[in-house]
């Protein structure tokens, strides 16, 4: 049982299981084979920025302005809810590579956290896209301390 899968902008790609039945249509052909699915980069990206955030230690994805920009685009009303935001995706025929960046909280083992975000983001988008991820490059972006609160305003100088 076979179907092919394509990316927006790239060529058809079987399926993992691939059978002599690919590329048949018509009313003889199993339902699950006749056409193609076409998976976007930003669902790809959706997929991955969902599946890092789920990670303990992982407090929350994009670097610098990207997070500043963020925070200030989700208080506007329909500016988008940022999940994308530090998450970048190459999707190809088959295979797909992903790139985060993330920001930890402060006293994680950063090595685990971003094996842990691996693990999740390549089982998360292979599970939901037929995919092959080859990579997840993740750059640790910052760490989170305790006693930060997102969006804070800075503290008043000492002149005015």
């Amino acid at each position: 049982m076979t179907e092919n899968i394509t990316s927006v902008g790239g060529g058809s790609r079987p399926d993992a299981d691939v059978s002599a039945l690919q590329g048949r249509t018509g009313a003889g052909a199993p339902a699950e084979t006749r056409g193609k699915t076409t998976i976007a980069d930003g669902v790809v990206a959706k997929i991955a920025g969902m599946a890092a955030r789920e990670v303990p230690g992982i407090h929350g994805l994009g670097a610098g302005m990207a997070r500043a920009f963020g925070a200030m685009r989700e208080r506007v009303p329909g500016g988008g809810g940022g999940v994308t935001r530090g998450v970048k995706v190459e999707v190809g025929e088959r295979q797909a590579a992903v790139d985060l960046d993330v920001v930890v909280e402060y006293g994680v083992s950063i090595v685990e956290v971003a094996g842990d975000a691996r693990t999740n983001v390549i089982s998360a988008v292979e599970r939901m896209t037929g995919l092959e991820v080859v990579e997840v490059n993740i750059a640790v972006a910052d760490v989170h301390l305790p006693d930060e609160e997102e969006g804070a305003e800075p503290e008043e100088g000492r002149v005015r």
